[in-house]
C-alpha cells in the first residue's frame, strides 16, 4: 500500500513539475512575441492609485499597449492614445514601492484625456527618456483629423 502511494506521489508531483515548466515556457514565448518587433519596454502601471501591476509597454505610432507581464493572451492589456496622454509629473520611487518596481525607476503621473483619474507609469530612467521622446514626437499629419 505504501508503495503505490510513493507511486502516485511521485506522478503528482512529475504532473505538476511539466505544467509549471510549460507555463513558464508559454509566458517566457509570449514575451519573446511581444518584444521581437521592437519599441517595447519594461513598464509597471497603476490606475487612479490602485495597486502596481508589471508588465510591458509596447510603442505604436499613436498608441501606447501595455501587457501584464504574466499572462497569455498576445492583445494588450491597456491601450492609451499618444493623443490624449498628457504628462502632469514624474519623480522617483518611493522606498515603499522600490521592492516592487525595483531601484532607479521614475513614476510618471499621467492623465487621459478621455477617462477621468490618472494613470501612474513607472519605467527606468532611459525608458523614460524614449517614452517623452515618443510622446512628443508625433508623425508627420497624424494630428490634421483633430482640427475643427
Amino acid at each position: 500500500m505504501s508503495g503505490d502511494l510513493a507511486f502516485d506521489a511521485a506522478w503528482i508531483f512529475a504532473v505538476f513539475l511539466v505544467v509549471v515548466v510549460l507555463l513558464a515556457i508559454g509566458i517566457t514565448l509570449r514575451r519573446y512575441l511581444l518584444e521581437r518587433g521592437g519599441g517595447t519596454v519594461e513598464c509597471a502601471l497603476r490606475m487612479a492609485g490602485g495597486p502596481w501591476r508589471l508588465g510591458v509597454a509596447g510603442y505604436q505610432p499613436d498608441e501606447l499597449s501595455w501587457f501584464q507581464v504574466f499572462g497569455f493572451l498576445l492583445r494588450p492589456n491597456k491601450v492609451f492614445s499618444r493623443r490624449t496622454l498628457v504628462v502632469l509629473s514624474r519623480r522617483a520611487a518611493e522606498p515603499a514601492e522600490v521592492a516592487t518596481l525595483g531601484e532607479g525607476t521614475v513614476v510618471v503621473r499621467c492623465q487621459i484625456a478621455e477617462r477621468p483619474g490618472t494613470v501612474d507609469l513607472a519605467m527606468g530612467e532611459a525608458a523614460l527618456t524614449g517614452f517623452l521622446a515618443w510622446l512628443e514626437a508625433a508623425p508627420p499629419g497624424s494630428y490634421l483629423g483633430r482640427a475643427s
